[in-house]
């Protein structure tokens, strides 16, 4: 038999912190806590397990978990000396959830459980206090219904506010002992007349009916959306920790609050939070009630006029910060914390390693390194590589002329601009029908998870600093702004109004995160300067990683924004993406429709010059850094216009039939075209192509070359081979053609000829290969749609079904599936380098910027990614951390 329940509370635990896989990242925490001696209200938590054996048994439970939590009950009664159930002294606790992820807000919490008609009475005498005992029960009533009996919140809500309209008050806190009463009656009505039955008044059912729904909720809507954007899976299961109440609103020497010890939008190292006087823990993150700050700096800050904790509660306050400060220097990172105050003693509920936004991330593992709280290597594996795009997003221009219609509280940093939505599944919808979106609301809840995810940001009109929208967006790297209290919102009508303006869903607004304002209308914006904590943790990254990092890229700007963002040189050139601008695309069709090679050769002859141009550009942006140029990939039919009208104007333009146009159109038509007449084939039925193309790559690097004084690196890839036969028929034409160039300037160009692996048959046959080619470059695109049979363009009508039943684990496309396509990839290495040691190897589909993908292919040994100019850095930061890991793998 299992041990399912860990006991903690008076400086004791039977867990700790390293538990977290068992206990959660909750229960793991407060036994930590309760193990360092800090306040902690006693408490036992119900192990993952348990989870694990609610769903695998038809949602029921081990035949000793009843026993073991009367044994817990037990323990806390004799910590606190009340009694679970007792009509004298009962004891009351909160029920909540806890993965070994942090999870905010996804899922269920019930407090101030164990309340009913008679132990409500006791908790009035014992209290001294007949307001807070009616405040609380009529909080459980609410707060059960929704969780454990599934009644709708919103029901409970109207109640209150009809209450309060007709009594003429505005605050909870202007209610009154009889006027809870009267709202409780309500509540039960409600209850009684939703269900057919009354609400559960025996606290053991109302235990294990809050039990229940906390492993439930693991499986609701809104956790599944969470995990699925995390990466978290299913299988880990949430624990569900027990513990004793303790009570922010007993009054006015009663608080409760959230904070942090560092900044999580800046990471400045300052304390940052919120809390409310004679409020309970919900209060302070649903927006009902505006917070006060926590310092008396943040609150001049603000320009609020409500005290700070610091004034308010000065001796609790001294303690808070005492115990803040433990609590990083003991986790070494920046601490996310709830707490409560109750009649002026100081508890402490949570604390996690806190979210953060990417550019606070950075700052944080750079000066806790700085501090010698942690090491270079360890700042480096904090921060999340993706977070970084977070940073490469554009900011307002400072020089744009702005119309602020309002401001909020700058809840998560950056800027966007997109149309106006009231609605997560308007989001949703529009977001895939490629429209940018800013998600307007009142306040945001755990539902609203996809339509955060769906928007390029969210505006709230209620909500403080640690309400649930800037806490999610904080997470997702999304501008917010939130509680800007001059908005309104109507849902029914769809419209929005602020400074008088009354903007309808559709019309565009720009949110500033960093400054939470809320502009009218689309604005100039401007690129970071990555400068800074970003420049010192890149320089820390790039000591720690073995691979290099290049681009893809083919133009001059995307060049340039490669070398800005430290690409070591380009991975991939497509040459096609060159041939559809204006003045070549002439020049392209006029050589598809030629009717022999000499034809084909004139037409090729006025894009030589262009194309030589294109590298010789390319190859001074570089400034002697390899850049590995593809000959031409896809087929010719993609540069034929399609319909009537275009087939007439193109053929007015060439001076051609429309009937010859249409005939040529019609004969490259393909069923299959990713399959068919592309990449390798091109070269070899007109090796002209490829004579051009090498013609351009070495005359462009002689032209570079006499330009910069730098030794130019061209690499000449061939794409889409499937045997060394194919490689080497082409190889054939490009050393020719160096060969010519060097002869004709005087000039010799050191190059590499090397292919693409692209095809199951090319990894299969690597090691042929590898005889004449010089490098690899898995193109993982193609790999993906050739080794499992997907097409990358119709897969989205069933790979969420795949990836939601774990038929895969995730998006293919998105990162490599390791166990397929990562095996073809590993064997082509395997083999390539048995037959040539020093071939160099990389990959340049899109999972070269993918973090998970990275790690991978730091674990079969590549020499370097490349990916788009824009996530250089996550690369860089990646390839790091998958050295750094693949160290640590090493010593095991």
């Amino acid at each position: 038999m299992g041990k399912w329940v860990y006991t903690f509370g008076d400086g004791k635990a039977e867990g700790a912190g390293g538990m977290r896989n068992l206990l959660g990242g909750k229960g793991a925490n407060l036994a930590e806590m309760a193990n360092l001696g800090l306040p902690v209200p006693p408490g036992f938590t119900i192990t993952t397990e348990v989870c694990t054996y609610f769903y695998e048994n038809g949602k029921s439970y081990p035949a000793e978990l009843v026993g073991e939590v009367t044994n817990a009950l037990a323990h806390i009664a004799a910590l606190t000396g009340r009694i679970f159930g007792d009509s004298q002294n009962p004891l009351l606790v909160s029920v909540r959830s806890g993965a070994r992820a942090s999870m905010p807000g996804m899922m269920d919490t019930v407090l101030n459980l164990g309340l009913n008609d008679t132990t409500v009475l006791a908790l009035a005498k014992n209290a001294d206090d007949e307001r807070f005992a009616y405040d609380s029960y009529r909080r459980f009533i609410q707060m059960y219904s929704n969780v454990v009996l599934g009644l709708e919140h919103h029901h409970f809500e109207e109640i209150l506010e009809h209450y309060k309209e007709s009594k003429g008050f505005v605050l909870d806190t202007d209610l009154g002992a009889a006027d809870w009463q009267l709202i409780i009656a309500s509540y039960k009505k409600q209850v009684e007349d939703a269900l057919g039955k009354p609400f559960p008044q025996d606290p053991q059912e109302q235990l294990w009916g809050a039990i229940g729904a906390v492993f439930g909720s693991w499986m609701n809507a809104r956790a599944i959306t969470y995990r699925r954007l995390h990466d978290i899976p299913a299988s880990w299961g949430t624990a569900v920790t027990v513990q004793a109440m303790v009570f922010g609103n007993m009054g006015e020497t009663s608080a409760t609050g959230v904070a942090f010890t560092r900044n999580p939008s800046t990471g400045a190292k300052e304390l940052y939070g919120e809390f409310l006087i004679n409020a309970q823990g919900e209060d302070v993150v649903a927006g009902i009630r505006t917070p006060q700050n926590i310092t008396e700096a943040a609150r001049i800050n603000a320009g609020s006029d409500k005290p700070s904790m610091e004034t308010a509660l000065p001796e609790v306050f001294a303690e808070f910060v005492r115990t803040t400060n433990l609590l990083e220097k003991h986790y070494r990172d920046m601490q996310d914390m709830e707490f409560t105050v109750e009649r002026g003693k100081l508890w402490m509920l949570q604390t996690r390693n806190g979210k953060r936004t990417g550019k606070a991330a950075l700052r944080i593992a750079v000066d806790m390194a700085n501090e010698g709280l942690i090491t270079k290597e360890e700042a480096v594996g904090r921060v999340e590589p993706s977070s970084l795009d977070q940073l490469l997003h554009p900011t307002i221009d400072p020089k744009a002329e702005l119309t602020v219609v309002a401001t909020g509280l700058p809840a998560s940093p950056g800027a966007a601009s997109g149309e106006i939505v009231f609605t997560s599944d308007e989001a949703e919808q529009l977001k895939s029908a490629g429209h940018k979106v800013i998600l307007v609301r009142v306040e945001t809840s755990p539902e609203d998870i996809h339509g955060m995810h769906a928007s390029e940001g969210i505006l709230t009109t209620r909500g403080g600093m640690t309400s649930h929208a800037a806490v999610v967006a904080r997470g997702m790297g999304k501008p917010c702004v939130s509680g800007a209290g001059s908005v309104r919102v109507d849902y029914a009508a769809g419209t929005m109004t602020a400074s008088g303006v009354t903007f309808k869903k559709g019309d565009m607004i720009t949110i500033d995160g960093g400054t939470g304002q809320v502009i009218k209308g689309a604005t100039q914006m401007l690129q970071p300067e990555l400068s800074g904590e970003f420049a010192i943790l890149m320089e820390w990254a790039d000591k720690a990683r073995r691979m290099n990092v290049r681009a893809n890229a083919e133009t001059p700007q995307d060049a340039r924004v490669a070398r800005k963002f430290g690409a070591e040189g380009i991975g991939l050139c497509r040459t096609e993406h060159m041939f559809f601008e204006a003045d070549r695309i002439v020049a392209v069709r006029e050589m598809i429709l030629a009717e022999n090679e000499a034809g084909r050769r004139a037409a090729l002859a006025k894009l030589l010059p262009i194309q030589r141009g294109d590298f010789a550009e390319l190859f001074e942006i570089m400034s002697g850094l390899p850049v590995t140029i593809r000959l031409l990939d896809p087929p010719l039919h993609e540069f034929l216009p399609q319909t009537e009208a275009e087939i007439a104007e193109v053929a007015k333009s060439l001076d051609v039939p429309a009937e010859k146009l249409k005939r040529r159109a019609a004969e490259l038509h393909e069923f299959n075209p990713m399959l068919g007449f592309r990449g390798c084939r091109l070269a070899i039925a007109f090796p002209e192509i490829a004579e051009m193309q090498a013609r351009a790559i070495f005359e462009g690097a002689v032209e570079a070359k006499k330009k910069t004084g730098q030794t130019v690196q061209p690499e000449v890839m061939v794409p889409l081979i499937v045997s060394k036969a194919e490689f080497d028929i082409v190889k054939d034409r490009i050393d020719a053609m160096a060969k010519l160039v060097a002869e004709e300037t005087g000039e010799t160009i050191p190059y590499k000829v090397g292919t693409m692996i692209e095809t199951p048959r090319a990894a299969l046959r690597a090691g042929d290969i590898a005889e004449t080619a010089e490098f690899f470059s898995f193109g993982t695109n193609d790999l993906t749609q050739t080794c499992l049979g997907i097409s990358r363009d119709d897969a989205g009508s069933f790979l969420g079904t795949y990836t939601a039943k774990n038929i895969l684990p995730n998006d293919p496309f998105v990162s490599i599936d390791q166990e397929g396509v990562g095996e073809l990839v590993e064997l082509g290495v395997t083999r390539g380098r048995k037959t040539r040691s020093d071939i160099k190897l990389g990959i340049c589909g899109e999972h070269g910027g993918d973090p998970a993908s990275i790690g991978f292919c730091e674990k079969v040994g590549l020499d370097y990614v490349s990916c788009s100019p824009f996530r250089v850095p996550i690369a860089r930061l990646a390839a790091a951390q998958a050295a750094l890991n693949q160290g640590v793998a090493s010593q095991a």
